[in-house]
């Protein structure tokens, strides 16, 4: 609930009329002494923020939230940080060739993220394709653990299959039987079944550990 009787207060002691802090929010000025002296019970939800920048005051202020605020704790950033060349594309779909090409594109990843162990571990690949969307999309890169074979039937892993086609896929297999299935996250893309000798023309790269995404206006 507005705090009424603060907002009036703090205004005072600041010295701002009512048609000054009107001009400066864009408020009306009858709307905010409506606020002031409690006629109005419903507010705008973006009124009071702006209210609060006008009169330096924390968010939540007038609200009698402010202690809320004063408790969450300053972000931290890091300056440990390993840095990875993002060495290709993996395709988030098919028929998508290997190539550890690397057109000097970095990507910097804070060191807790891989876990104490070597950066020789890991190895960063960009997403192409969008068969794995909405978990992955087209343009992501990839932090992703080196590793020959799966931890468990459903993981998604990086796969090379048909000894030079790259995916990204979750891997279904069972124990004892001699087939793996490609499955996708997008159901506008085909499950693939890799099975008999074509199975000795594919190997795991590794699984995913780090989603990285960049948000463009």
């Amino acid at each position: 609930m507005l705090k009424n009787e603060l907002l009036k207060k703090v205004r005072k002691e600041k010295g701002i009329s009512l048609a000054r802090l009107s001009e400066l929010t864009g408020i009306a000025k009858s709307t905010l002494h409506r606020y002031e002296n409690g006629e109005t019970k419903k507010f705008p939800p973006d009124a009071m923020p702006i209210i609060e920048r006008v009169l330096n005051l924390p968010s939540g202020t007038l609200y009698g939230m402010e202690h809320i605020y004063k408790k969450l704790p300053t972000p931290e950033i890091t300056t440990d940080y390993v840095e990875f060349p993002v060495i290709g594309e993996v395709a988030a779909g098919y028929e998508h060739i290997a190539v550890e090409d690397w057109e000097g594109d970095k990507i910097k990843i804070p060191a807790e993220y891989i876990a104490g162990r070597g950066k020789e571990n890991y190895f960063v690949l960009r997403v192409k394709g969008d068969s794995m969307y909405p978990q992955y999309q087209d343009g992501d890169k990839v932090l992703v653990l080196k590793q020959s074979t799966m931890d468990y039937s459903g993981q998604i892993g990086v796969i090379i299959y048909g000894d030079e086609n790259a995916t990204l896929k979750k891997v279904e297999y069972k124990f004892g039987e001699n087939w793996l299935r490609l499955v996708p996250i997008n159901p506008n893309h085909p499950t693939v079944k890799i099975e008999n000798e074509d199975l000795e023309h594919c190997r795991v790269l590794g699984v995913p550990k780090l989603l990285i995404r960049e948000f463009k206006d």
